[in-house]
């Protein structure tokens, strides 16, 4: 074989490489989208509890009007907040100190804690909680393995030409993990 063979085999073997590579940064943004989306999804359903929560607990706390007001407040902030996961974050983790208050509010009222209603949407707020941090788990892992390539030598190369940038997790607590009646019995 002659050195010309060799080095436009080389090369070629290079250009098919990055091809490769700029396509799999490709598939992993979409799938970081698409793990977006179902956090956003598990999110729209928390927003969809708390009005019901805050005015199951304002029947029974009527005086307790400025951390309800504050929990609606930060509900709506959080349903504005649109964009990157640190932004969103944000807003979500005001949600959720709003809610743990709430959660304690509701405590020092016995007749709620035996209500029926309250108990059913505590139960649905927890395992929305749950559904959140499984679907931030998974946008998590999918950012990682993706900001592991976008590091890594050699698709490092690829992710400048190609300009993938390295993309944000998504951290927040949950509101709540597990309903009052479970702490009582």
């Amino acid at each position: 074989m002659s050195p010309l063979t060799v080095l436009g085999s080389l090369a070629a073997i290079a250009m098919i490489s990055a091809i490769v590579s700029f396509n799999r940064f490709i598939s992993q943004r979409n799938l970081i989208a698409n793990s977006w989306s179902n956090v956003e999804t598990e999110l729209r359903r928390r927003y969809d509890l708390v009005p019901n929560l805050v005015e199951t607990v304002r029947g029974y706390a009527t005086h307790e009007r400025e951390t309800m007001t504050g929990v609606i407040e930060a509900r709506q902030d959080a349903v504005a907040a649109t964009g990157d996961p640190v932004d969103q974050a944000g807003a979500e983790n005001v949600l959720v100190e709003g809610l743990r208050r709430l959660m304690a509010v509701s405590e020092a009222y016995p007749d709620l804690l035996a209500s029926n209603h309250f108990l059913d949407l505590q139960r649905q707020l927890v395992a929305t909680e749950d559904r959140i941090q499984a679907a931030r788990r998974l946008f998590n892992g999918n950012v990682r393995d993706y900001n592991r390539r976008v590091e890594s030598i050699p698709s490092r190369f690829v992710a400048a030409v190609g300009r993938f940038e390295r993309a944000d997790y998504f951290e927040i607590e949950p509101a709540v993990r597990e309903p009052s009646s479970a702490r009582i019995a």
